[in-house]
């Protein structure tokens, strides 16, 4: 029986002879690596870090972009009884240095300069750590190669063969496995403690009703820091399933092709990019070019809600599906790779007309709902159970309920133990025995989750309406014209939002209209421009009551950034920072 991250390693070890279990990109190819070799470097690296005088309790930071490394480390300390501690890359020193202290990690694994140099600059304010590594083979002066522990390692297994296996199988389901720092949209990051059992329960429910096997390969593209894709990293180890890396966020396009994955997990933000992209080039293609895909996309939307609603279709459907597939779905399907089952995705809301658009292609998208202190999964949509607008049904063995508000209350073996070090903190987070999510939602009726928004997030007006931003802006964020988008009007009359333009989209139909300008700043003041946006928010927005339509906007000039504090390393803005930044912008909007 499964019980922890070491028992998955074993059993993977000993079930799965995949040649390729990850795949990394090299030279210009993805090179493979085998379930044996990880396997092996796993147990050298952990013997290694063993020989530093790693033991059960210690913690270990990863600050490291995604790669075998990362998860080769990160098993390798937890297989030792170490809590690891991962750290987004984008974060400043200033942010690490934090984590790195709060944790009080005595170990720190870097991948490579680019990022230690984000270390040296603090590395006196880390009294704690005493061993610093890095993963690639040239590391700093005083640094410690990955590739030295490793050897380090292999002779040590050497000699005690069956120390590895005794240490790891002395593990228990409640003993704690890391430390994730919550992004902190809401304040000063916290260290959300996951034990094995937290994790492993997580991936087994998940296998219960998804059906994923060895015969998978999963690109690996969003932050390995991310709980999502950390849990899902196991799960896909769990099967024997490949993993392939993504060589960046920005490659992904091309990593879908060269890879073939059949599942990908991620965040809203790319299927919107994604969404954009076709969008864009159908609107710069011939006449009778756009007519034939947006007569493909009325078929395919059609074919799918027919399909969603189980009704029969017609063979003259079918035939037309086929068709409209042939000559136009199929391109860009061909841009994923062609295999894939299925996008996941998380992190944030998804817009159900994306997830529509998708599926009306022929690529499903599955939406779930977590929080890094549930390990992260609570509901999730499957692939024979799934209603685009909510999040699926309740996760196996896990319980939800609902505040008087409307908030969501959980519980379940996926449940953090707590907040590190912060006893007050985690008092605050649960309500007997319930732990508080901070989301507003309600089940529809045949039990899907819907999600509101948060609950800090949500608008009270002047006139005592509640107003839920994030799906106005979700639906503002499907034109193609624009890439951002915050709505705010607490306390006001009625409610505005921020608007952050697709400059290279409206530069090109600025040029179209005949507008001159000579810089971005000189563009968004045009009436027209703005007249514009007013109108594309109104054409996107129909369906909204009157107290929720946005009646005026602010173009900005630049997007939200990680480093300004103004996103979180997940994409996710944080509004009240950016609600105090722009604050004289806001004000300017209701001065009579």
């Amino acid at each position: 029986m499964t019980e922890t991250l070491a028992q998955i390693l074993l059993n993977t070890e000993k079930n799965f002879a995949n040649k390729a279990l990850m795949l990394v990109k090299k030279e210009g190819q993805y090179q493979p690596i085998s379930t044996r070799d990880f396997a092996r470097r796993v147990r050298n690296i952990s013997s290694g870090l063993k020989s530093l005088s790693l033991k059960k309790g210690d913690k270990l930071i990863i600050l490291s972009e995604n790669r075998p490394e990362w998860v080769m480390v990160d098993l390798a300390a937890i297989c030792q009884g170490a809590i690891t501690v991962p750290i987004y890359t984008s974060l400043t020193p200033e942010q690490i240095k934090y984590i790195v202290n709060d944790s009080e990690a005595r170990f720190l694994v870097c991948s490579n300069l680019e990022l230690w140099e984000k270390i040296d600059r603090i590395k006196n304010e880390l009294p704690l750590v005493e061993k610093y590594i890095m993963m690639e083979s040239q590391p700093a002066a005083g640094v410690l190669s990955l590739e030295e522990i490793e050897k380090d390692g292999e002779l040590f297994n050497q000699h005690h063969p069956d120390d590895f296996d005794r240490i790891a199988l002395s593990l228990r389901p409640d003993d704690l496995a890391t430390i994730i720092y919550t992004s902190g949209t809401t304040g000063v990051p916290k260290g959300a403690m996951l034990t094995h059992d937290n994790l492993v329960s997580n991936v087994k429910a998940l296998r219960s009703i998804i059906p994923f096997t060895d015969k998978d390969t999963a690109l690996s593209f969003l932050p390995l820091s991310h709980v999502l894709e950390r849990m899902c990293t196991y799960a896909w180890i769990y099967v024997g399933a490949t993993i392939a890396y993504a060589e960046s966020v920005d490659t992904v396009a091309e990593n879908l092709v060269e890879a073939k994955p059949t599942i990908m997990v991620s965040v809203p933000r790319l299927f919107d990019k994604f969404y954009s992209r076709v969008i864009d080039n159908v609107l710069s293609s011939s006449r009778l070019e756009k007519r034939i895909f947006f007569w493909a996309l009325k078929v395919g939307k059609k074919y799918a809600r027919k399909k969603l609603s189980q009704e029969k279709i017609s063979s003259y459907l079918k035939a037309k599906y086929s068709l409209a597939y042939k000559l136009v779905f199929s391109k860009i399907v061909e841009r994923t790779g062609g295999r894939v089952r299925f996008f996941v995705s998380g992190g944030a809301p998804l817009s159900k007309e994306i997830a529509e658009f998708f599926y009306a292609l022929g690529l499903l998208i599955i939406e779930g709902y977590g929080l890094t202190e549930t390990s992260p999964v609570i509901a999730v949509n499957t692939l024979n159970e799934f209603r685009f607008g909510t999040v699926g049904k309740i996760l196996p063995g896990v319980e939800v309920k609902f505040a008087p508000d409307g908030e969501i209350w959980v519980r379940g073996p996926n449940v953090m133990k707590g907040y590190f070090k912060k006893e007050e903190e985690t008092r605050e987070a649960f309500e007997e025995g319930w732990f508080k999510t901070g989301d507003i939602g309600y089940l529809d009726k045949d039990g899907y989750l819907v999600i509101t928004d948060r609950k800090k997030d949500i608008i009270v007006t002047a006139g005592g309406k509640n107003v839920a931003p994030q799906p106005i802006e979700n639906t503002v964020k499907t034109s193609p014209y624009i890439a951002n988008a915050v709505v705010v009007g607490s306390g006001r009359k009625f409610v505005s939002a921020l608007i952050v333009p697709d400059f290279d989209k409206l530069e090109k139909y600025a040029q179209e209209q005949g507008i001159n300008f000579t810089d971005h700043h000189d563009l968004l003041a045009k009436p027209e421009i703005y007249d514009f946006y007013m109108k594309e928010i109104d054409r996107l927005t129909p369906h909204l009551a009157s107290y929720e339509k946005i009646k005026k906007i602010t173009l900005l000039e630049k997007d939200f950034e990680i480093e300004a504090g103004e996103m979180t390393p997940t994409l996710k803005v944080r509004r009240k920072i950016v609600e105090e930044k722009y604050k004289p912008l806001i004000d300017q909007m209701y001065r009579e």
